[in-house]
């Protein structure tokens, strides 16, 4: 018998999949990008909220819409390169770059000022117990939706909201002006900041494991499943754009108080710091833990649940591997890491970002298999320009194609692809189905 999920039910579900999004690097990414932004605030905010909140809400629906898993979205890819994509992709979110990363900020955020004599040794333990709990979570992915969604989440938005309120009421300094690249091109340089949140990837993994989670509370109907996977994904890009933007306030006002901070885990953990006084290290420690520990369950569950539908390994024995695997890497250190995954960011998200599109208008196009190989071909070819030129690599000879200067070369040739396939391959297609 199909059941129908509760309102309670609902809204735990949306508060577990924004759970999940919210994580590392949502913290500490929009307070650096709001105090480079200065007065031109509003338009960075718009372009990061644009790929930090609209193209994981549309990855959600996009997963909706292909019926709710992986299979789905990449049906017209050869079933190799669809499993090659989808293991770069778990890999990326996964154990090496998203999920350490939620250890290391809530070691040097919410543990390590605590710590007088922080060092290697403390990382390593704090990583070990961080990913141990993760692990103890993940172990029940059935009972997820209430383990994160009633309980851990609930409390992680209460604080945020106490922390937002704060900040409107008293912000800690003036609005200055823009710096660096905000000052031209702030719309297209929070746009490309908000690849560093890795939630497109996100969506489209969590996008299953919600559905794995609808599934488990009795809902069999596909309609009804899909339907429940877009309320929650709609409840959580509301949360994420509010954390979003009263965290890029806190970040422009913060000029008074944050002075010579070089990250946004600096910034915030200051501007905390003269909004509360000593208490406010425990709440921004608090913040942080649970953000950072809800997003590192969701990945290590979703990646669990991926890889052993690949091989003769369970669930739970994934889960512990990843773990492991995510505890050592966290002592990689936050620096490095982050430069690391910010190549791999530019080489892949554009993929992800045509795949989410060509979704959309699959219905439409005369030749779907031969549309799908062409666009990601070229979204992935172009990609590998601006990772290239952020390596350091000399790309000055390819300045003539669109976009070039602001990291998104990919964009137009990518969109002219999707264009040209709506108009092409109709009567070969008719052919192989008449020959079939």
């Amino acid at each position: 018998m199909n059941k129908s999920l509760k309102i309670t039910d609902i809204l735990a579900l949306g508060f577990m999949t924004f759970a999940f999004f919210l994580g590392a690097g949502n913290i500490i990414f929009p307070p650096q990008a709001g105090l480079s932004a200065g007065e031109n605030m509003l338009p960075a905010m718009f372009g990061f909220l644009s790929t930090a909140v609209g193209l994981p809400l549309i990855g959600i629906i996009a997963v909706a819409v292909a019926g709710g898993g992986w299979q789905g979205l990449t049906r017209d890819l050869p079933p190799k390169v669809a499993t090659l994509m989808a293991v770069l992709i778990f890999i990326i979110i996964g154990p090496a770059f998203a999920a350490p990363r939620t250890g290391l900020v809530a070691y040097e955020m919410a543990v390590k000022p605590f710590i007088a004599d922080a060092g290697q040794a403390s990382l390593t333990v704090f990583s070990v117990i961080f990913f141990a709990v993760a692990l103890f979570f993940a172990w029940s992915r059935g009972k997820l939706i209430d383990m994160i969604g009633k309980f851990l989440t609930p409390a992680l938005f209460a604080v945020l909201v106490v922390l937002a309120i704060a900040v409107f009421v008293n912000p800690q300094g003036e609005i200055l002006a823009a710096q660096g690249d905000y000052a031209d091109m702030a719309f297209t340089k929070g746009f490309l900041e908000g690849y560093n949140t890795m939630d497109t990837f996100a969506a489209l993994m969590f996008g299953m494991l919600i559905v794995d989670v609808i599934r488990k509370k009795g809902v069999t109907d596909e309609k009804a499943t899909c339907t429940y996977l877009i309320y929650a994904g709609v409840i959580a890009a509301a949360g994420l754009a509010f954390v979003y933007i009263s965290l890029f306030y806190l970040g422009a006002t913060s000029s008074a108080v944050a002075a010579g901070a070089d990250n946004g885990g600096a910034i915030l953990a200051v501007y905390v710091q003269a909004l509360f006084g000593p208490v406010g290290q425990m709440i921004l420690s608090t913040i942080v833990l649970l953000a950072c520990l809800t997003t590192a369950i969701g990945l290590i569950s979703a990646c669990s649940d991926y890889f052993s539908s690949l091989t003769k390994l369970s669930y739970e024995k994934w889960a512990v591997i990843l773990a492991v695997v995510c505890a050592v890497i966290a002592n990689v250190g936050l620096n490095q890491l982050i430069a690391l995954s910010i190549p791999v960011l530019f080489a892949l998200y554009p993929v992800a970002v045509a795949l989410v599109a060509l979704t959309f208008v699959r219905k439409w196009m005369p030749n779907p298999r031969a549309a799908y190989r062409i666009v990601l071909l070229v979204s992935f070819i172009f990609s590998l320009i601006d990772a290239a030129k952020f390596m350091g690599f000399d790309m000055s000879a390819l300045n003539v194609l669109p976009l070039f200067d602001f990291g998104m070369a990919w964009v137009l040739p990518t969109f002219a692809a999707l264009v040209i396939s709506r108009f092409v391959g109709g009567e070969a297609e008719q052919q192989n189905v008449q020959t079939a």
